[in-house]
């Protein structure tokens, strides 16, 4: 399918500059460059209550409806940016529009970033936030039978991390998980790596110098850095994908589905046509990310564990 037309525009743009590198860039004007495209975000949701608290040393910012009930459905929200940026900034009038679509909390973490912080950083932090929110779940108006694990990019791989690491001590589970377009193969050994990542903005020099970044002293196939491969995903509450058409994830995010469902998992995968990676950001130029957003939402709200 041809790309959406603002998407389609995007691109032009993008390939008009020479596809200018990330790899060249400083991790300055990345970070800075992320925070810059919030403006294709589209106008803020202002329906919503922000909270920035702190929570036993980990930074989280929660987004609720106004006049919210006590108790209400929650996703605990992994932020994308290739393990290296991105943050609550970044991820504003998303996780906006998700609280208020979904009449739900929407629990943002910020985990530590590379290069400052390699892995497991980012991992320990997803999976300690994950605790707290639990532990404190009554204090924060969240219905601990009703928790979604959820994360785009770098943060979908993290959400898919930390349901494993929280499955394996046994003392809680999510209700689902919900992963868009999630970084799952640090060895780019799909088809989609080459298809994709020269012209879609999200290009796959930006992705495996995300990796490159934060995976510096740690084995590409170690099954925290590459979880597409584990076979325990046996025991993991629903799953749902979100992959877009020209992204370069695109192949291992719908293998990921096949694996879960070959290993018990009940697993719903949908690709979206002509968008890119990056699409859930773009609501101010994409139908499709205005759609998505409103399916996520409901989603979160209708989970049952």
């Amino acid at each position: 399918m041809a790309l959406e037309k603002g998407i389609a525009q995007l691109v032009q743009g993008f390939i008009a500059a020479g596809r200018p590198s990330s790899r060249r860039q400083t991790i300055e004007v990345r970070r800075a460059g992320y925070v810059a495209s919030t403006g294709l975000a589209g106008k803020i949701e202002t329906h919503v209550q922000v909270e920035t608290l702190v929570l036993d040393g980990i930074t989280i910012r929660v987004f609720s409806p106004l006049n919210a009930s006590e108790s209400l459905p929650a996703a605990i929200y992994y932020h994308g940016g290739c393990f290296i940026s991105g943050g609550f900034d970044t991820h504003d009038n998303q996780l906006r529009q998700l609280a208020f679509y979904g009449n739900c909390r929407v629990i943002a973490v910020q985990y530590r970033l590379a290069p400052e912080h390699q892995f497991p950083a980012a991992h320990d932090d997803a999976e300690r936030a994950a605790e707290l929110v639990w532990q404190n779940a009554d204090k924060l108006g969240v219905d601990k039978n009703r928790i979604t694990l959820c994360g785009d990019s770098a943060g979908g791989h993290l959400a898919l991390v930390t349901a494993l690491r929280v499955k394996t001590k046994g003392l809680w589970n999510p209700a689902q998980l919900i992963l868009i377009y999630p970084m799952l193969d640090a060895t780019a050994s799909f088809e989609s790596y080459t298809l994709n990542g020269q012209d879609y903005v999200i290009t796959r020099d930006t992705l495996l110098s995300g990796y490159e970044m934060y995976l510096a002293e740690t084995d590409l196939q170690h099954p925290e850095a590459s979880p597409l491969w584990r076979d325990d995903f046996h025991g993991l509450p629903p799953v749902h994908i979100v992959t877009a058409e020209y992204d370069p994830l695109c192949d291992e995010g719908e293998m990921l589905f096949q694996h879960l469902t070959e290993q018990g998992v009940t697993c719903t995968a949908q690709r979206w046509l002509g968008v890119i990676h990056g699409f859930f950001q773009l609501g101010g130029i994409s139908q499709s990310a205005r759609d998505v957003i409103r399916d996520i939402a409901w989603r979160i709200s209708s989970a049952r564990r």
